[in-house]
């Protein structure tokens, strides 16, 4: 009998979860708090989830691990060293679970993204590694969430543990990882760019495996970015077993009601592509197109507590952003409301233009205009702008006083944030805002304008 590897993907927090069964019983590795796209794995495979693997306590989604347990009636494991308040199955590296005849998964410790993360090798004739946010494709976890004090150990944790697998486990040995995938707990902005890879393969390119550990810990402690906010909040969640999602449909909003709620401080945020935004919106809402990382950025940007009004499309479209917000734990909208901004204010539309790099570099060529840069720190400091004006998008809120006043452009790396952040200065008064919808990367050199990069210093 063969062992089947089902991966869920979670594209928007660049993360996978995993479904691993024999064709009769199945484990789960890290589960995303929607469970119910695992419970229909499960089931169209026909198989029974026994067994419900933590590799860490996550910080950058809640956890469905808990409440898979609870539903299907799994042994929960976690690892014994963690502090939690739930009931689960203790479990440490060195450990082996029988799960099936079929199946045994060994536990190995592999502390650096957290000091008690685990992963788990699965052994037979087709071996593979849950790897979690410890060796990820060209990449590894990054060691700084649980704050600067342990940073440094964390990394050198982290070296140790990939070479750890690496040693351990046979070149053939499928790589699973849990992050990678466009999360922020990736060491890097970006990982190899793979779908799958294998030990042997990363042997062959991942740095935690063909660096000394001096060159490692420093090149990855000097690639080490802003992270988002609502990571704070994880953590705590995931330690206190959190529960299944309520995706009940909001409570509809009128027109009277959707006023009153902008009016009372209350976040509406529009759902729609950021070109249908620019085109028209109700004054005051702001931007996350769910074209792009929604539940990263609204959470990264939005106080904390703050209730949640979602302007969509479509019911369906309102569905699927609760379903990202419930992920990191902003549960039941306050309100909600469809169909269009006709639809949801009888006063006059806010618009703002939408340009590209060539058009930035034309007008820089007859008027004098500042350039917003919403990037991070380290795209910032690889290239930007000649003369640009430097606001990461995580600091816009509360340093909306450094926008200068006047015709304001701005742009990202490939437009999403600079609409979101179109959207914050509109709604804060900013009459000429233009918002670049253009890659950074493929043309803002080839329009002419002058770049420059900046290795040093800090934001």
């Amino acid at each position: 009998m063969t062992t089947t590897i089902v991966a869920i993907d979670t594209p928007s927090l660049g993360d996978r979860s995993y479904l691993i069964h024999d064709g009769q019983v199945a484990f789960v590795v890290d589960p995303q708090r929607d469970i119910d796209r695992m419970l229909a794995a499960a089931d169209c495979a026909g198989v029974r989830i026994t067994h419900v693997f933590e590799t860490h306590i996550h910080n950058d989604y809640v956890t469905g691990g808990f409440a898979l347990a609870q539903r299907t009636g799994a042994q929960y494991f976690v690892n014994a060293d963690d502090l939690v308040s739930f009931d689960r199955t203790p479990i440490s590296g060195g450990d082996v679970v029988d799960v099936s005849p079929e199946m045994r998964v060994r536990v190995v410790a592999t502390p650096g993204h957290t000091f008690t993360h685990l992963s788990y090798a699965l052994e037979g004739d087709e071996p593979a590694v849950f790897s979690g946010g410890s060796l990820l494709f060209g990449s590894t976890g990054r060691p700084d969430l649980l704050g600067p004090e342990h940073t440094h150990a964390l990394a050198h944790h982290q070296f140790a543990s990939a070479r750890s697998l690496a040693r351990e486990l046979p070149d053939a040995t499928v790589v699973m990882p849990t992050h990678g995938f466009g999360s922020f707990c990736s060491a890097t902005a970006t990982t190899s760019g793979a779908t799958g890879s294998t030990i042997g393969t990363e042997r062959l390119s991942n740095p935690a495996l063909t660096r000394s550990e001096e060159e490692y810990v420093a090149e990855i402690i000097a690639g080490l970015d802003a992270f988002p906010a609502y990571y704070a909040h994880m953590g705590p969640a995931n330690s206190h077993g959190p529960s299944g999602p309520d995706l009940s449909p909001p409570l509809q909003a009128d027109k009277a009601e959707l006023s009153r709620r902008l009016h009372a401080g209350e976040w509406l945020v529009d759902l729609r592509s950021r070109s249908a935004f620019a085109l028209g919106h109700v004054p005051g809402t702001v931007n996350f197109g769910l074209d792009g990382q929604f539940a990263t950025y609204l959470g990264w940007l939005i106080p904390w507590g703050t209730p949640v009004t979602l302007l969509g499309e479509s019911p369906e479209q309102v569905a699927e952003a609760q379903r990202e917000l419930v992920r990191i734990g902003i549960d039941s909208p306050s309100a909600a409301a469809t169909g269009g901004p006709d639809d949801w204010t009888d006063g006059p539309l806010g618009r703002f233009e939408r340009a590209t790099f060539a058009d930035l570099a034309q007008v820089l060529h007859h008027r004098r205009v500042t350039v917003l840069d919403v990037r991070r720190v380290g795209e910032w400091r690889e290239s930007h702008v000649d003369g640009a004006v430097h606001v990461p998008l995580h600091f816009l809120l509360e340093r909306l006083g450094d926008v200068p006043s006047g015709e304001v452009w701005i742009h990202c790396a490939a437009g999403y944030r600079a609409s979101i952040a179109a959207s914050f200065l509109v709604a804060n008064g900013h009459q000429q805002v233009v918002a670049v919808d253009d890659s950074f990367g493929d043309h803002a050199a080839d329009a002419g304008l002058a770049l420059v990069s900046e290795r040093s210093g800090t934001d």
